[in-house]
């Protein structure tokens, strides 16, 4: 199963907010925002996951790009 999340900063935190289910977890860093996403996914799919089925997660961000510079 396909877990997928918009990920977000917002008032100094990562934010990942689950699409279709209800999850949403937060960290300082991206790494604690995936460790903490992993543990969230685990224990809302604790089920399915006892059952054998195999959990993925996508992360999805969206950023700003600055112009290039030519010279």
């Amino acid at each position: 199963m396909l877990v997928r999340f918009e990920v977000y900063a917002e008032e100094g935190f990562w934010c990942g907010k689950a699409l279709g289910v209800d999850i949403f977890t937060q960290g300082k860093t991206l790494d604690e925002l995936m460790e903490n996403t992993r543990e969230a996914v685990g224990l809302h799919f604790e089920d399915e996951i006892r059952r054998g089925e195999v959990m993925r997660i996508q992360l999805i961000s969206e950023t700003e790009v600055d112009a290039v510079a030519r010279n």
